[in-house]
């Protein structure tokens, strides 16, 4: 069973940064893909950024790209994500979300809530 816990998250003044930490359970070596959704109130949980196991390559949704950065530290088992330039349209509940197994299934963390005040 794959257990992810995030933590990082808070308040900031927008143009402000913060730094997300996904610890895991298991090696990352073992994960697939590692990403990053945030789901705001009323809307669905999208896509923030996600990173590959092997040469690590990383997509971003548009709407953080160059402001974003994934990136994994391998042997601390935690993926992490920076942002910068944070904007109150970045607020809400932000998940780490694993793929792993035979089966590739999908674990996701309980959240921690980003909340950018303008």
């Amino acid at each position: 069973q794959v257990q992810l816990v995030e933590s990082g998250g808070g308040l900031v003044q927008a143009g402000g940064s913060l730094r997300l930490s996904c610890a895991t359970s298991v090696s990352i070596f073992d994960m697939y893909t590692m990403g990053w959704f945030r789901q705001a109130p009323g809307k669905q949980r999208e896509l923030v950024a996600a990173i590959s196991r092997g040469n690590g390559n990383t997509n971003y949704a548009d709407s953080v790209k160059g402001r974003f950065i994934i990136s994994r530290d391998n042997a601390n088992n935690t993926v992490y994500l920076q942002m910068n330039s944070l904007k109150p349209e970045d607020t809400g509940v932000y998940y780490c979300r694993a793929q792993y197994g035979s089966f590739r299934l999908f674990y996701w963390g309980q959240g921690t809530q980003v909340t950018v005040s303008s």
